[in-house]
């Protein structure tokens, strides 16, 4: 699975900063929704469903909020670089700035996974995640993240 065929170019935002999680949950929701033809609300629904049982911040910043949705024709996703990072409860406590959210068509738990497995190993790459802090340009991030091969070290 490639992340060209679930990321497109207009799905890559770049923000200097918004308040707190709840905000960039919502931000991302508008942004999905008007990518995917879903509700705003549908898509913030399952992403704050998601995080009701345990934070999808990963640490070193890092966060993949994810959820499925009835209706969705495929995986898709939506990455945001935050100039300022913000408190996502992530495992280490560290404010989170680099968030790759997926969503998923309810039942579609094997793509679901290895979307969600894609996404961890390549975002565990120490050099990509130090170029990706290094730029706010969308299309640049879109060239890192679909160009990236995922670490050798990396489950």
């Amino acid at each position: 699975m490639e992340l060209a065929d679930l990321l497109s170019a207009d799905s890559v935002l770049a923000f200097d900063r918004v308040n707190d999680k709840a905000e960039l949950l919502a931000v991302l929701s508008r942004h999905a929704a008007a990518q995917t033809g879903q509700s705003a609300e549908g898509v913030l629904e399952a992403l704050v469903a998601r995080e009701s049982l345990g934070s999808t911040g990963l640490g070193n910043g890092i966060a993949v909020p994810h959820g499925k949705l009835a209706g969705l024709r495929g995986v898709t996703a939506t990455f945001a670089r935050l100039g300022e990072g913000v408190d996502f409860e992530s495992v280490d406590d560290q404010p989170v700035d680099l968030v790759f959210m997926l969503l998923a068509p309810t039942g579609a738990g094997a793509d679901h996974l290895k979307a969600l497995a894609r996404v961890a190993r390549l975002l565990r790459t120490e050099s990509l995640v130090e170029r990706l802090r290094s730029t706010d340009d969308p299309a640049r991030l879109y060239e890192l993240l679909t160009n990236a091969v995922p670490s050798q070290n990396a489950a």
